[in-house]
C-alpha cells in the first residue's frame, strides 16, 4: 500500500475496506485483496482499464447478491457490513450511482425518493418517521435546481425514456436528497456530453464536505478536471497497485495504464 490510504488506515477511518475479496457466484475472484480508506470531506478516484474489476467493487460494497465478498473486512464506522443486506447498507449511510441506472415503470421520481427518504428516517428513529410533504418539495425543488433537472422530470417514471445524461442528473438528485455519509459512483460519467458531465461533476463537488465522502470510479480523466480528487487509486486485475494525489490522474491520461498492465507491457492483449 502507498502512504496516502496506508498512513491514513491507523486512525479509524469512516468507511474502511480490509484486504476485501470479492467473487462472483461461480467462484471467479475478481477483487484480490483491497485495502482503502475513505472519509467525509474526501474524495477518492478509483481508475483502471476496462475489465479490473471496478464495478464488481462497487457493485461489493453495495451488497448486489450476485457479488460475494470471501474475504476481509467491509467497516462503515468500525461496523462490519460484509452481512448486510443492501438495504440495510443504505440505510446506514452507503450510496451507490450506477453506470447504467435501471427504468422503474409506474414508480415517479417523487415517489420514489419520498420512499427512499422515509425508508432511511423509519431506520434511524426505529419507527414510522415520515419527512413532512412541505419539506420535502421544497428540498426536492432546490435539488433539482441546483442539478438543472427540470421540475416535469419529477412527475416521469423513473429514467423512464430518460437521456443518458437525465438518468445520470437524477442519479446526483437522489444523492443529494438521501445524503449518504458515503456515495460510490460507478462510471458516472459513462455516456454524458461536455455540458451533462459538467453538472453531474459539479453536484458531486458540492455534495461532498463536512458529511459525506466519495468514490469516484472511472478510466477517464476527463470527470476529474471537475471534481478534484484528493486521492488517486489504480485499480488493475482486481488490485489497487498505485496511489497518488491528482498528479497521478493526469499522468494516467498523459501515458495510459500500460505501465501498471503486464500483458499491455508485454503487447499480449487488453
Amino acid at each position: 500500500m502507498g502512504t496516502p490510504t496506508g498512513a491514513r488506515i491507523l486512525i479509524m477511518a469512516l468507511l474502511e475496506l480490509k484486504n476485501l475479496h470479492v467473487a462472483l457466484e461461480d467462484g471467479t475472484e475478481i477483487v484480490k485483496g483491497v485495502d482503502l480508506a475513505v472519509n467525509t470531506n474526501e474524495t477518492h478516484a478509483v481508475m483502471g482499464p476496462n475489465g479490473s474489476g471496478k464495478s464488481t467493487l462497487a457493485y461489493a460494497l453495495m451488497g448486489h447478491p450476485a457479488y460475494e465478498i470471501t474475504e476481509g473486512e467491509l467497516l462503515l464506522d468500525g461496523e462490519d457490513l460484509t452481512q448486510m443486506e443492501a438495504d440495510r447498507r443504505a440505510q446506514n449511510g452507503l450510496f451507490l450511482a450506477f453506470q447504467y441506472p435501471h427504468a422503474v415503470p409506474g414508480v415517479t421520481v417523487t415517489s420514489f425518493m419520498r420512499s427512499a427518504i422515509n425508508a432511511v428516517r423509519k431506520a434511524k428513529a426505529g419507527e414510522d418517521d415520515p419527512i413532512p410533504i412541505p419539506e420535502f418539495r421544497q428540498e426536492l425543488m432546490a435539488a433539482m435546481e441546483q442539478l438543472k433537472v427540470p421540475r416535469e422530470m419529477a412527475s416521469r417514471y423513473l429514467n423512464e425514456g430518460f437521456s443518458g445524461g437525465e438518468k445520470k442528473r437524477v442519479e446526483i438528485l437522489q444523492m443529494a436528497m438521501l445524503k449518504p455519509r458515503i456515495a460510490v459512483l460507478d462510471e458516472t460519467d459513462s455516456g454524458l456530453d461536455i455540458d451533462a458531465l459538467k453538472i453531474v461533476a459539479g453536484g458531486v463537488k458540492d455534495l461532498v464536505g463536512p458529511n459525506m465522502g466519495a468514490i469516484v470510479i472511472t478510466h477517464y480523466q476527463r470527470i476529474l478536471n471537475y471534481i478534484d480528487p484528493d486521492y488517486v487509486h489504480v485499480f488493475v486485475d482486481g488490485r489497487i497497485v498505485e496511489e497518488g494525489g491528482p498528479e497521478l490522474a493526469h499522468k494516467l491520461e498523459a501515458e495510459g495504464y500500460e505501465a501498471f498492465t503486464p500483458a499491455l507491457a508485454a503487447g499480449g492483449g487488453e
